[in-house]
């Protein structure tokens, strides 16, 4: 039986580095490039009085209007680099400190910041989240036909078999994007295609170039949220079937934003512009900051916010800065926030070693030819220097690795894939990374340079002790496959983000977990030199892997639910998420142990269960000002998101917002109100169930719901309240609320912290 391959992937901005190369490097978000003491920076500004700008030649001029009359009359390159329509009103310039200062004594100046530059961050996929070809969710949705999936990543390759328009039918009416790729490369799959390369190209030099993939990234995020069935796919003979992405019959409109590391604001906010210009229905993005700012000055989460006025869904990878609380990036409550989690397929490479024991690890390259016979085994650091031990590029000694397995640690700044060459340079025969302590059990499965396994922090401790305990320590390494059915699966990963949710603690983040581990999908070229063949397929981890599968699986609801706002499909996927794994057990981080809400928020996505919810909590556009009010945002800041002038004459707290979930600073009780609509059968009733977090009391009213007609909308109060002390051990504590009928069960998650 073949099984689904699939794809996923998603720009993850700044969170680290490119996890196809088994990358560790963290990367920092710094402000743009200088060209002779210019840089570029995004302009916020207010329209003119009294007078709708609907033109783009009104807006441009408008935005002409700010510069010094020095630089309007200039024949120089022009300075303003992009003049937004959709997603802000103002600009994107180049200008020197001194023109900055003039551009702000203009009236109508709102803000401007320097321009930051972001960095970028399955054959079995489909199956394991329970998407079948002649049943359920893929079938009642079309497979998304009709739905347009925009991503902004690193392009595209067109020709590849993931983007097959073979019984797809043209685009909507609606669609008014374009291609500039050569006149045959795209079609009724790939039905845009551009590139925003303005800013790079004022900032170094760099000519436009067209959607193009050249490393890879943004051919497998798009195959993840939307590639077509592939037969015979898999990576060097390993994780085969048939390759699917989660909407397969969906439209693609591919934005090029970002050129080598370099993805810059400016570019990503144009991209953001034309494709709610072009009538996407989705919009997939992994790009983020290193630290989330106020949503008032995060690009994406402006962008966004004018998608979801236009009633576009956008999802974005929640960065892979994991294990470490408050990582979380792209956490505005109108954003889907996708966290990243194992599957069940694992390609298993087994270090053994000469006192008989063996640990489990993965790595793709799987060479039959490796002998099966024990070698000599050494420990990279074993002169006690630390770029040794991390396998750093010239840092082994040829004569003292040659010809064995080599125990190398993980970190240093080092990619995984990187210490592997090390070892080959140095002779060694193979290679045994072992997790830092951080990471633990959560192991990448990678295209080593030479035999190799990735296994956990306490297997190389393990192996280290074993190394000390005898005079001739030997190893080898049993390549056994691909290998389905992890009990522990869906694990949440190591590198993915949690929460708490900086720019606004009374939301909860991530909303949902999704697979990010190991994913398969379409790549540019072959990873060996001994095929020319087109079925060319890579795995890669991070949340950018994530990111798409959600973005695929909204363009299913959206397609089975094509008059659902943003939020309804939001709530959908939240409140019907899966909380334990495939071994009937409670969802384990990379300690294998119980995770929290801050790594996993409302679960893990479950996409026949949130193609028939039962209740959603939707939110429309206005209904967030009052929230970002409370936030203690000004009315200009709140305007800058907005894109419009703002009152603040009412404002709500955070926990008021109707959210699917509830994030809760708990000093006196506080109360708080939610709304849901009936999108299950007409007559339905709902009992309620809570399981109130360790030291907090949670009273609800009413604690039965009953509808008699679809969209009927019932309200519902939640208190909070400290039982005693409250919890005395913990600063965070956490529970859930459910409402259930005889079909659906609606659950929110509830996190506490005591103040």
């Amino acid at each position: 039986m073949d099984y689904f391959l699939f794809i996923a992937l998603t720009f993850l901005l700044t969170f680290h580095v490119h996890n196809a190369q088994g990358s560790e490097l963290p990367t920092t978000t710094t402000e743009s490039t200088e060209t002779s003491s210019s840089k570029i920076y995004i302009i916020h500004v207010t329209g003119p009085e009294g007078k709708m700008l609907t033109e783009s030649e009104d807006l441009e001029s408008w935005y002409h209007s700010f510069l010094p009359p020095t630089l309007k009359s200039s024949e120089e390159q022009p300075r303003v680099i992009y003049s937004y329509k959709n997603v802000l009103r103002g600009f994107a310039a180049s200008l020197t400190q001194e023109e900055l200062s003039a551009v702000e004594k203009k009236n109508g100046f709102i803000s401007a910041h320097p321009q930051r530059v972001l960095h970028r961050q399955t054959t079995h996929t489909p199956k394991f989240l329970g998407l079948q070809q002649d049943t359920g969710v893929w079938k009642e949705s079309n497979f998304g036909k009709g739905v347009i999936i925009g991503v902004l990543d690193s392009g595209i390759t067109p020709g590849h078999p993931s983007f097959s328009d073979v019984g797809i039918p043209p685009p909507p009416p609606k669609w008014k994007g374009r291609c500039d790729l050569n006149v045959t490369a795209c079609n009724n799959k790939l039905i845009g295609a551009r590139a925003f390369n303005l800013a790079a190209e004022a900032m170094n030099g760099k000519k436009a170039e067209a959607p193009i993939d050249e490393d890879g990234h943004g051919t497998h995020t798009a195959s993840t949220a939307a590639g077509a069935f592939v037969n015979y796919a898999e990576v060097l003979g390993n994780a085969k079937g048939t390759a699917a992405g989660m909407a397969p019959h969906a439209h693609l409109a591919i934005y090029k934003v970002c050129f080598g590391e370099d993805c810059p604001e400016s570019d990503i906010l144009a991209a953001l512009d034309a494709a709610v210009e072009d009538g996407v229905d989705v919009i997939s993005i992994s790009l983020g900051l290193s630290e989330p700012p106020p949503f008032f000055n995060d690009s994406t989460a402006i962008g966004a916010f004018a998608a979801m006025q236009k009633g576009i869904f956008v999802s974005c990878a929640a960065g892979n800065s994991g294990p470490f609380n408050s990582s979380i990036v792209n956490a505005a409550p109108w954003i889907l926030t996708v966290g990243a989690s194992t599957i069940d397929r694992r390609i298993v490479a087994t270090a053994k070693l000469g006192n008989g024991q063996e640990f489990d690890g993965e790595s793709v390259f799987q060479p039959s030819s490796f002998t099966p016979t024990l070698l000599p085994l050494a420990y990279a650091g074993k002169n006690g220097k630390e770029e040794s031990a991390f396998c750093a590029n010239g840092s082994l000694d040829d004569s003292a690795f040659r010809g064995k397995v080599v125990l190398c640690e993980r970190g240093g700044g080092i990619a995984r894939i990187a210490k592997g060459e090390e070892v080959k340079r140095a002779g060694g025969a193979a290679m045994i990374l072992m997790n830092d302590e951080t990471n633990a059990f959560s192991l990448s499965a990678d295209v080593h340079a030479l035999p190799a396994t990735h296994v956990s922090y306490a297997a190389g401790i393990e192996i280290k002790a074993y190394i000390n305990s005898t005079a001739t320590p030997t190893a080898t390494i049993l390549f056994k496959g691909t290998v389905i059915g992890n009990s522990l699966a869906p694990a949440v990963a190591s590198f993915s983000s949690r929460g708490p949710n900086l720019p606004s603690p009374g939301i909860l983040k991530p909303d949902i977990i999704g697979p990010g581990v190991n994913i398969l999908a379409a790549w540019p070229f072959p990873l060996s030199n001994s095929t020319d063949s087109k079925l060319t397929f890579n795995i890669e981890s991070g949340t950018s892997m994530s990111c798409p599968h959600l973005s695929g699986i909204a363009a299913l609801l959206k397609s089975s639910h094509p008059h659902w706002s943003p939020a309804a499909i939001k709530s959908a996927i939240m409140t019907s998420a899966d909380t334990i794994n495939l071994g009937n057990k409670l969802i384990v981080d990379e300690t294998l142990q119980p995770t929290d809400l801050f790594a996993t928020g409302s679960g893990h996505v479950n996409p026949s269960r949130a193609n028939d919810p039962g209740l959603v909590y939707d939110i429309q556009p206005d209904d967030y000002i009052p929230y970002l009010c409370g936030l203690g945002y000004s009315e200009t800041e709140v305007g800058i998101i907005a894109h419009r002038k703002i009152k603040c004459s009412a404002s709500i707290p955070e926990g008021e917002l109707n959210y699917p979930s509830f994030s809760v600073e708990l000093g006196s009780s506080k109360t708080f109100t939610r709304t849901v609509t009936n999108v299950g059968e007409a007559h339905s009733s709902y009992d309620l169930i809570v399981a109130a977090p360790q030291g907090v009391d949670v009273k609800v009213q009413p604690y039965k719901l009953n509808f008699s007609e679809v969209n009927q909308k019932e309200t519902y109060s939640v208190t909070f309240s400290r039982t005693g002390l409250g919890n005395k051990t913990q600063e965070y504590a956490q529970g859930f609320l459910k409402w259930v009928s005889t079909k659906h069960t609606v659950r929110s998650p509830i996190s506490v912290k005591f103040i």
